[in-house]
């Protein structure tokens, strides 16, 4: 038998999964590490912890399948895009990663923008300069940082820091290099005139690959601390949002998903690299080799839920402990009481400031409509509504660009819930759907470790063999009317509030 490792490099921990070449998964492990945000709107982690993690969610898998580490015949990684580590001289990094959700960056971005040109950029990378992006990191660092950015030799995704300390390679693949604002999207190689403008070194990018081609072996220290075999491919793999998409599917036009991590991500497929006129959607690299994808992206989605969990349900938490269940089935439970609409409050779901359809990072989460009749499940409810709002905004700027959406396949933390998957529904008008496996970005590069390793013949075919959908949820038509309106509401808001947002952060900052 032959099986085959993927593991995702998260924001909340790291993921790795063992599949055998039927799709069936057997073996599954999490390790978890801090998120550190030393000023407002930063985010930051130490690249040491995703590498422990790493090590302890392989050798977990390992142990739980009791299988022969020469029958692993490929490894695949995902992982959280954008992030910058920033390695020395003798490959260590030198300093703590900056994450997607970071938000220090919109000076450099629009300096980015400004030196080389708003049509100039969009023309070369298909995409603006956004504060999340890699590109603004790396100035930011030159600017604040002179220091360490006079010791850095190499800039790495984190996945790709990973790879690094599995093979030894300094690799990385088109789906995640997209998300750097100094790739080409539409020619999948590297931009010389992006890293020329922001005066970025060529040398300290790593080499690309399409995502299911082989970018290295195991060395013999990862063998040592992993327990995998020395030599065992590993492919390229891909942004866990490009991961995601394989790992649910989305292979094919029509086919679209909607998926509630941390962020919260609408994903489309496309034969050809579509660019929103508008600017508010992504244009990326899939991971299917010469295809592209359009992504709407909020960056608090379950990360909303999450906040709301750890600063407002300790009671909840001490419950679900002393019951052994999960905090967010109470918390579930809690919302479920609440009213369609919760009369009116409304949450902007902006703790981490927002990418789209707002590329704002001074937006600031909000309830509006607080009354005395609002108590925790009204709360707990609007969270859920706020984020399924925020994701309907990417659908309807898909719909704008006629793309064609024939079917929603829902994943992640909000789709494992009945009660927010009806909410997402209802409130998008789109039936959603789950698959036979839920195991996201772990999943897509393990299937995409099968096509590098000779396990399946090609990417689509993969998908083919391994998912099928199990759950329909239909939206519920009265519901939809009702959520129409408040969605008009919840628009609205953004616009009102956008210059309070900037003086609120300039009086922070």
């Amino acid at each position: 038998m032959s099986y085959l490792l993927g593991v995702d490099v998260g924001t909340s921990g790291t993921k790795a999964i063992l599949i055998d070449e039927e799709g069936t998964v057997v073996a599954r492990a999490l390790a978890e590490y801090p998120l550190y945000a030393p000023r407002p709107l930063w985010s930051e982690q130490d690249p040491e912890d995703w590498w422990r993690a790493t090590q302890t969610t392989i050798r977990q898998c390992l142990i739980q399948a009791n299988v022969d580490p020469r029958e692993i015949k490929g490894v695949g990684l995902s992982g959280q895009m954008h992030g910058a580590v920033f390695l020395d001289s003798d490959n260590a990094p030198l300093r703590k990663a900056i994450l997607w959700n970071d938000q220090r960056t919109q000076l450099e971005c629009d300096w980015i923008m400004e030196t080389i040109g708003k049509e100039k950029v969009v023309e070369l990378i298909s995409n603006p300069v956004l504060t999340g992006f890699t590109a603004g990191k790396i100035v930011w660092l030159r600017n604040n940082e002179p220091e360490t950015y006079a010791k850095v030799r190499k800039v790495l995704l984190p996945k790709d820091y990973i790879r690094y300390k599995l093979t030894g390679e300094f690799a990385t693949e088109v789906s995640d290099a997209s998300g750097t604002a100094l790739f080409c999207v539409t020619k999948r190689e590297w931009s010389s005139e992006m890293l020329d403008g922001c005066g970025i070194p060529r040398d300290w990018m790593p080499t690309s690959y399409e995502s299911q081609e082989v970018s290295g072996r195991i060395n013999t220290s990862a063998a040592s601390l992993t327990g995998l075999t020395e030599g065992t491919p590993v492919v390229g793999g891909g942004g866990d949002q490009a991961a995601g998409a394989v790992g649910n599917g989305i292979v094919e036009t029509g086919i679209v998903s909607s998926t509630v991590g941390t962020s919260g991500v609408v994903f489309a497929f496309s034969d050809t690299p579509l660019v929103d006129p508008v600017l508010r959607l992504h244009t990326f690299c899939h991971a299917v080799p010469g295809k592209w994808h359009l992504m709407g992206v909020m960056l608090s989605a379950g990360g909303s839920l999450q906040w709301y969990r750890d600063t407002f349900c300790h009671e909840e938490k001490g419950i679900a402990g002393l019951e052994g269940r999960d905090p967010y089935e109470l918390i579930t439970s809690e919302a479920e009481r609440a009213p369609l609409g919760c009369e009116g409050l409304i949450m902007l779901p902006y703790l981490t400031g927002e990418r789209t359809p707002y590329p704002d990072a001074n937006a600031r989460g909000v309830f509006f409509g607080i009354t005395r009749r609002c108590d925790k499940s009204f709360f707990a409810r609007a969270v859920m509504e706020g984020v399924s709002y925020g994701l309907r905004d990417s659908f309807e700027i898909m719909k704008e660009m006629k793309l064609p959406i024939t079917q929603v396949r829902a994943s992640g933390g909000g789709a494992r819930s009945p009660f927010w998957r009806q909410i997402q529904a209802d409130v998008t008008g789109f039936t959603h759907v789950t698959i036979n496996v839920d195991e996201g970005g772990a999943l897509g590069v393990a299937l995409l470790a099968g096509v590098g390793a000779g396990v399946y013949p090609n990417i689509e075919e993969a998908c083919r063999s391994v998912i099928k959908v199990e759950k329909r949820t239909e939206a519920i038509a009265q519901n939809h009317q009702l959520y129409d309106k408040y969605f008009t509401v919840y628009r609205d808001l953004y616009a009102h509030l956008k210059e309070d947002f900037k003086n609120i952060s300039r009086i922070v900052g």
